[in-house]
């Protein structure tokens, strides 16, 4: 990924972006079948679960006008664990399988790295969203560790939730 040009689709997210992101926030986490977000969440308590504030970031990828798919990422943990970073993923779902979710998973890559982060942990792939899994696997992350049964969902009943990791030092 180094030497690669920077997305120009992609910035950093505006609270005025906030209205537009939360359709496709709503409808992922309505899903079920990738977040363990709580489906009560109003459009206000979301964007507390979304939008980031310093040190990490929440950008967006805009095309045309239309912002297709979203990011955050920042330090996986405070203190001794702020070294390694961690992020998160939507994208909205008519522009799935469009590269949106790629090109957000290199900026985030490329974000962790510019500011020395020594790695990047996900807490909670679920490992029935084999679309993602592939994805993160393509872009260097690894599989460490699985917790059996911890994702509801509402299709495959108790799943996994992986744990990946990708080294940066």
């Amino acid at each position: 990924m180094s030497g690669r040009v920077p997305d120009p689709r992609i910035r950093p997210a505006t609270d005025e972006d906030w209205p537009r992101i939360w359709p496709f926030f709503d409808a992922t986490v309505q899903e079920g079948e990738t977040y363990a977000f709580p489906l009560d969440l109003t459009a206000e308590t979301g964007r507390g679960w979304w939008m980031e504030r310093p040190p990490g970031e929440t950008v967006v990828l805009e095309d045309d006008g239309r912002i297709l798919g979203s990011a955050k990422m920042g330090p996986n943990r405070p203190g001794h664990g702020d070294h390694v970073g961690t992020a998160s993923f939507m994208v909205a779902p008519e522009a799935r399988g469009r590269g949106v979710g790629r090109a957000l998973g290199e900026h985030a890559v490329a974000w962790h790295r510019g500011r020395g982060y020594r790695g990047i942990q996900f807490n909670a792939v679920v490992e029935t969203n084999t679309a993602a899994v592939a994805l993160w696997r393509s872009l260097g992350f690894e599989v460490v560790g699985t917790v059996p049964g911890a994702f509801r969902s509402p299709a495959h009943g108790y799943v996994g939730l992986h744990v990946m990791h990708l080294p940066l030092a």
